[in-house]
């Protein structure tokens, strides 16, 4: 069983070089397992028993249940569908010295830029397109070995192995290929897309590596993927999504983009996407919305950092992760995640009743750490949250490493959470 699952992942993660992608996969099987589209544009019907789902900007995702009886309240997982990465520009040709012609790209995200080095990439993503009657968005994805972002020879470069600074608008330009004019790059995603040039309005196009997620090590026992922060999450959500026996809440499967670059958009964690879907439920229920929402409970889902072979020096010293450790709870005194004495408390059941192994994370306390979904959500939706993730090396890195096993251990934790309620009893106890 492990193995299939592990199997499911990689194919999740191949099958999914760009946000839009992940989504569209996640749609695929959603709708597989019976789930019916939900359209923000239209009037919602909601009946006891059935499965839908919601997409803004074909990136971002909310699915949920409808359970018998009358639900105490939602219970909730976030992760995102976005990855750091280079974006490509509008008008994406430049040519160069040397016969060259290259991509026109900029950061999306905080990445390490030189582990995007010398490597196969490619381009996916969306396009705007004309048709008959208004403009459509269709799925492109250039699915061979395209581009590559060469390095300066040491010859050249005598200081290059002692830190060379990158800078992103000249050293990490990809490379297309030779000649003098410009067009070639259209025409490979027209035909990619399947649509004619000309009716190519727009795109929003993202570099991606092109090399396979694998499992390695002595035993299998590690994966290796470009995407892995936070495409693992998303994968071990949905699965424990899918798996759960009903509870006594609305279980809520939620996948927002742009969680890399603050979350600040329409289809982000800081936008009123989740709020909107939730009070529609509500009210297609007839349910008291506040009532409901004090009776819920978010689970942030984005992966953790793992303590480094060559750097432990880097972790904190009583809370510093391992590969193939369990599932992960997130600290900070900044709230930069949520994770607070109930919150943890909440979680340790589940994951205890589900027999998998916890660990603890806190960045070491002179080096400041990101943020993630959980304590942005919570501006919009003020509900109880934990901050978990799955431990990984190369955090950031065009290819990431993390442990094969954990991701078994996510999906019992989040099928045993999904199939929970979380509500307040009059003496103030909480019940799951």
């Amino acid at each position: 069983m492990e193995q299939e699952l592990i199997r499911r992942l990689l194919d999740f993660l191949n099958a999914s070089p760009s946000c839009y992608h992940a989504v569209d996969n996640l749609v695929r099987r959603l709708e597989a397992a019976g789930y019916e589209r939900l359209r923000e544009s239209e009037p919602w019907t909601l009946r006891t028993g059935g499965n839908y789902y919601v997409v803004r900007g074909d990136s971002s995702l909310v699915a949920f249940r409808v359970p018998g009886g009358v639900p105490a309240g939602f219970m909730l997982a976030a992760a995102h569908s976005d990855s750091p990465t280079y974006k490509v520009r509008e008008e994406a040709e430049i040519l160069s010295a040397g016969n060259c012609v290259r991509l026109a790209v900029e950061p999306y995200g905080g990445m390490i830029a030189r582990s995007w080095l010398d490597r196969p990439l490619s381009v996916a993503g969306r396009l705007a397109v004309r048709r008959e009657g208004g403009i459509a968005t269709r799925l492109v994805n250039v699915d061979r070995d395209l581009l590559v972002i060469p390095s300066v020879a040491i010859h050249l470069d005598r200081e290059v192995n002692q830190g060379t600074a990158l800078k992103a608008n000249t050293d990490l330009l990809p490379l297309l290929g030779c000649g003098t004019e410009r067009g070639r790059f259209r025409a490979l995603l027209a035909e990619a897309a399947g649509v004619p040039g000309e009716d190519i309005l727009s795109t929003e196009l993202f570099l991606y590596p092109r090399s396979s997620a694998v499992t390695l090590g002595a035993e299998g026992e590690l994966v290796a993927s470009p995407r892995l922060d936070d495409l693992q999450c998303v994968f071990g959500c949905l699965e424990g999504f899918l798996a759960a026996k009903e509870g006594g809440s609305v279980p809520v499967l939620c996948v927002f983009n742009n969680e890399e670059v603050g979350s600040g958009t329409r289809q982000g964690a800081d936008s009123t996407f989740l709020t909107d879907v939730l009070e529609r439920v509500c009210a297609a229920l007839g349910r008291d919305w506040p009532c409901m929402a004090a009776n819920s409970f978010l689970v942030s889902a984005d992966n953790a950092h793992a303590v480094h072979p060559a750097h432990p020096e880097l972790s904190d010293g009583a809370e510093r992760p391992v590969l193939n450790g369990g599932v992960v709870l997130k600290y900070n005194a900044g709230q930069k995640y949520t994770t607070d004495a109930v919150s943890a408390a909440v979680f340790r059941e589940v994951c205890r009743a589900a027999d998998v192994p916890v660990q603890r994370y806190s960045n070491r306390a002179d080096l400041p750490g990101g943020s993630t979904l959980g304590n942005i959500s919570s501006a919009h939706l003020s509900i109880p949250s934990v901050d978990i993730g799955l431990p990984q090396l190369a955090m950031h890195a065009a290819y990431e490493v993390a442990g094969s096993r954990d991701t078994a251990l996510l999906v019992r934790a989040m099928t045993e959470y999904f199939s929970r309620s979380f509500r307040y009893l009059p003496d103030g106890t909480i019940q799951l």
